[in-house]
C-alpha cells in the first residue's frame, strides 16, 4: 500500500499534462459535435470532464518532445487536432441529419410541417416527426454500441493520424464532402415509400375533386393524408432500425476513409 501511494506520488504530472493535451483537444473537439454529448443541453462541465476520462484511460501516443505547445507551430498543431475531431463527429452526425431530413420530408407531406418543436440539434424550429425519428435513431445507436465504436475510431486516429505538423491532406475533405451525399441518397429511400403513398392520395383526391366538384377535398383531405400517414408510419419504425444499421456501417466506413485520407499523401 505505502509502495502504490509512493509510485502515485512520484509520477511527474506536468509532463503528464504537457504529453496529454493535445489528445485532449481532438477529444473535446469530437464531444462537441458528437451526438448526444454535442447537444446544448450537456452542461460544458460534462463535455470536458467525459474528454478527461478518455483521455486517462485511452492509451495514448508518445508526443515528439520539440514539439511546444506555447508556439506558433503549437497552435498550428491545437488548430489540426481541433479539426481531425470535428471530422469525426461530423461524420457520424451525418446519420442523425438524414434521419431529419427523412422527417422533414414526410411531416411537410403529411401537413405536419407547422408543427414545430424546440430541437437543440436540429435548431430551434424542427418537425415534431423528424425530432421524433431523430430520438428513436440516437437509440439505436445507443444499442448498437455505436458509442463505443465511436470512441474505438477515435483510438484509431491517433495512429492513422499522428499528431504533428504535417498539414491535413486535400484527399480527405474531398470524401468527406462526398460522404454527404449519402444524407440525401439515404434520406430519400427512407422517405420515398411513404412519400409515394401520399403522392398517390393526393392525385387521387384531385381527381375526385375534378368528378364531384360538390365534395370539399380541404375537408377530406388532410384527415385522410394525415391517417395513411399515420399508419404508413408504423412500418417506418419497424424497419427503421435495421436502416440506421445500414447507415452507421456506411458511415463508419466513410469515416476511416476520411482518416486514411487526410493521413496519406496526395496521389
Amino acid at each position: 500500500m505505502d509502495l502504490a501511494i509512493q509510485d502515485f506520488l512520484n509520477i511527474d504530472y506536468f509532463s503528464w499534462v504537457r504529453s496529454s493535451f493535445l489528445p485532449f483537444v481532438r477529444i473535446l473537439a469530437l464531444i462537441m459535435v458528437a451526438p448526444i454529448t454535442g447537444e446544448r443541453e450537456v452542461p460544458n462541465r460534462v463535455k470536458i470532464g467525459l474528454a478527461i476520462l478518455i483521455v486517462i484511460v485511452l492509451p495514448l501516443p508518445k508526443l515528439d518532445d520539440n514539439l511546444t505547445i506555447y508556439s506558433l507551430m503549437g497552435i498550428w498543431v491545437i488548430g489540426q487536432q481541433i479539426m481531425i475531431g470535428i471530422i469525426i463527429g461530423y461524420s457520424i452526425q451525418i446519420t442523425f441529419m438524414t434521419v431529419r431530413f427523412s422527417g422533414e420530408l414526410i411531416g411537410m407531406q403529411m401537413g405536419l410541417g407547422m408543427a414545430t418543436v424546440y430541437d437543440p440539434v436540429g435548431g430551434p424550429s424542427t418537425s415534431v416527426l423528424s425530432r421524433l425519428i431523430n430520438i428513436t435513431a440516437l437509440l439505436v445507436f445507443l444499442s448498437l454500441d455505436g458509442h463505443l465504436w465511436l470512441i474505438y475510431g477515435l483510438a484509431n486516429s491517433f495512429s492513422i493520424i499522428p499528431i504533428g505538423v504535417s498539414p491535413l491532406k486535400e484527399n480527405g475533405y474531398l470524401a468527406l464532402i462526398e460522404t454527404t451525399s449519402l444524407l440525401f441518397n439515404n434520406g430519400v429511400m427512407l422517405a420515398l415509400p411513404l412519400l409515394t403513398l401520399l403522392l398517390i392520395i393526393n392525385l387521387s383526391l384531385g381527381l375526385l375533386n375534378r368528378i364531384t366538384p360538390q365534395l370539399s377535398i380541404f375537408v377530406v383531405g388532410f384527415p385522410l393524408t394525415l391517417l395513411c400517414g399515420l399508419i404508413m408510419l408504423t412500418y417506418l419504425f419497424s424497419v427503421l432500425p435495421s436502416f440506421v444499421e445500414l447507415i452507421l456501417e456506411e458511415i463508419f466506413s466513410s469515416m476511416s476513409r476520411i482518416l486514411l485520407y487526410l493521413g496519406e499523401p496526395s496521389s
